[in-house]
């Protein structure tokens, strides 16, 4: 009968540990798998991001193949439009081509390449090139044009916001930028001036993407101090400046 006994208790014992390592005994592991992802997603909650960025960088810039070109995911096509982009500015910039210059030179000698290939066929018993028929969707070009009267209709609709006097930081932010602009402009001309947006655009995104925790942390702390000066500048001064008529006042 004691031996019998044993058996039992080992049994239930042996049933015990199963059950825990299959999760039928209280849950215990998955329980504490579902803390540990709660407390990692709390952790990544409290993270600062830069500009209030919660997607990732790949989302914030649209996605699709214009966010891979940016942040270089294959590395051969980014080269190939990194080094288009320079050459065209070398071309223009550097050995002072005039763009309607190149583009007539370009046409001059694609037209006759082609033309010359084709006529050559006849002689060497060869077929002639197959020239693609190229044309301009009629939904791309709706959608572009939609596109840019949307944006340009909200550049409009945010400067008669600022002109009327409703929002005073936002005018601040706009002159500053327009002041930062009129500088650059008087440095350099129009087309070197997006040759360096395009190089910022095509190396800073992968830059802050490799090195985000650095920056988002050092972004922190520079907000934080920006945030005292401007609650000082506020206090002084801009609290002092008479605001414009408010939106819903009535005219009579």
């Amino acid at each position: 009968m004691a031996e019998q006994h044993r058996e039992e208790s080992g049994a239930s014992v042996l049933d015990k540990i199963s059950d825990k390592l299959h999760g039928r005994g209280g849950g215990s592991w998955s329980d504490s798998d579902d803390e540990r992802s709660s407390a990692t997603a709390a952790v990544k909650a409290k993270i600062y991001r830069l500009f209030g960025r919660e997607k990732p960088v790949h989302s914030v810039l649209g996605g699709g193949k214009p966010a891979d070109l940016f942040l270089w995911r294959n590395k051969r096509i980014s080269g190939g439009v990194l080094a288009g982009a320079t050459a065209i500015w070398l071309l223009f910039e550097v050995m002072d081509y005039h763009l309607l210059t190149l583009l007539c030179h370009c046409l001059i000698l694609t037209l006759a390449i082609l033309f010359l290939w084709s006529n050559a066929t006849t002689f060497i018993n060869k077929s002639p090139p197959n020239i693609p028929e190229v044309k301009i969707p009629e939904d791309l070009a709706v959608n572009v044009a939609r596109s840019l009267r949307y944006e340009i209709n909200r550049g409009f609709a945010t400067l008669r916001e600022i002109g009327q006097g409703h929002d005073l930081k936002k005018f601040l932010i706009v002159i500053a930028g327009l002041w930062i602009l009129s500088v650059l402009g008087s440095c350099c001309n129009f087309l070197t001036l997006s040759y360096i947006v395009f190089m910022v655009l095509y190396t800073v995104p992968v830059l802050y993407e490799k090195h985000e925790d650095k920056v988002d942390a050092f972004g922190e702390k520079a907000m934080v101090e920006l945030k005292k000066y401007y609650a000082i500048f506020d206090e002084k001064c801009l609290s002092k400046i008479p605001k414009g008529p408010l939106k819903d006042k009535k005219q009579h």
